[in-house]
């Protein structure tokens, strides 16, 4: 497959032959990572909103939602994942940790945890992909590995999808009725799904950070050239905090979800263009549909969130 590099054309960010299958696989396991949470999250908040008399327009609406349309979702990923390089892939996972952390420490315990948990399902991917080319970065056997990762994503991905869909179709009569095994548990630990997720992003995100760092450090040849980096890095994404914290507690507005959006991929576009590469300012855009991409397919959920 090394040979296909002779005559296929060059496209930024990607490289033809088995680095473009690693690639594909590495945003496979990112966006089956991103369905796993969605699909989680779709079952805690339509029991939430199934228990709550005045939150049935939302269970509806959640309810209604087209599974045919979730292969589709996870396709889109793919492709935009294995087209963003690690360098903006890096940034990226940087980025919302620091505005994570940032949220976590300003807002009370709990506050707006299932809306944060959807505003990250494309850093999430991003952060995968990164752990992903770090961890197996010079493995002998490393497309075999991606191989099987992308086969055990794939399976949690389906399965979890599964038990959205059984949830939003019976599990308002099976929970009445004690009938189901799985309803039951969920009617009984049902609450628990937010704290899972929590931990479960933390350690990802804890990985994803420790590799997004050693990535980009990997392209500087001396001291120097890191400093050049990482000093109007950090600039820009305090001017981000700080403008984050100065926003209304997480505006309740679909608006105001995609303006900060565009904010964020602003800022480090601009950054991008003093510092980075034309091929990271490519990769800026692709981001930045991915990121839309993924609050566009979540729109419902977000909704049911700022409701509660």
């Amino acid at each position: 497959m090394s040979s296909l590099g002779s005559w296929l054309p060059a496209l930024p960010g990607l490289a033809w032959g088995w680095a473009l299958l690693d690639a594909l696989l590495q945003g496979l396991v990112g966006a089956c990572a991103v369905s796993v949470l969605c699909s989680l999250l779709r079952v805690y908040l339509y029991i939430q909103c199934l228990n709550d008399p005045e939150r049935q327009a939302e269970k509806e609406a959640i309810r209604a939602q087209r599974w045919v349309l979730e292969p589709l979702h996870v396709v889109v990923l793919t492709g935009v994942l294995a087209l963003v390089g690690s360098r903006v892939a890096a940034l990226v996972v940087l980025e919302f940790s620091l505005r994570a952390v940032s949220t976590v420490l300003s807002l009370s315990k709990g506050a707006h945890s299932s809306q944060l948990y959807l505003l990250c399902q494309y850093s999430l991917g991003c952060g995968v992909s990164c752990g992903l080319s770090f961890l197996l970065e010079g493995a002998p056997h490393g497309t075999c590995n991606l191989v099987l990762a992308a086969g055990l994503a794939g399976l949690l991905a389906t399965y979890t999808r599964r038990l959205a869909r059984h949830v939003c179709t019976l599990y308002e009569l099976h929970s009445r009725a004690r009938y189901c095994g799985v309803c039951i548990l969920l009617l009984t630990a049902g609450h628990g799904i937010p704290r899972l997720l929590r931990n479960a992003l933390a350690v990802t995100f804890a990985v994803a950070d420790l590799a997004a760092v050693a990535l980009i450090n990997r392209d500087f040849l001396s001291t120097a050239e890191a400093i050049r980096f990482w000093t109007p890095l950090t600039i820009c994404y305090t001017l981000l905090v700080i403008y984050m914290q100065e926003e209304p507690r997480q505006s309740t507005s679909r608006r105001a979800v995609y303006q900060t959006v565009l904010v964020r991929m602003g800022g480090l576009f601009i950054l991008l263009l003093t510092v980075g590469r034309w091929t990271d300012v490519f990769h800026i855009f692709v981001s930045l549909l991915g990121e839309l991409w993924c609050l566009l397919r979540a729109g419902i959920m977000l909704e049911a969130c700022w409701q509660q």
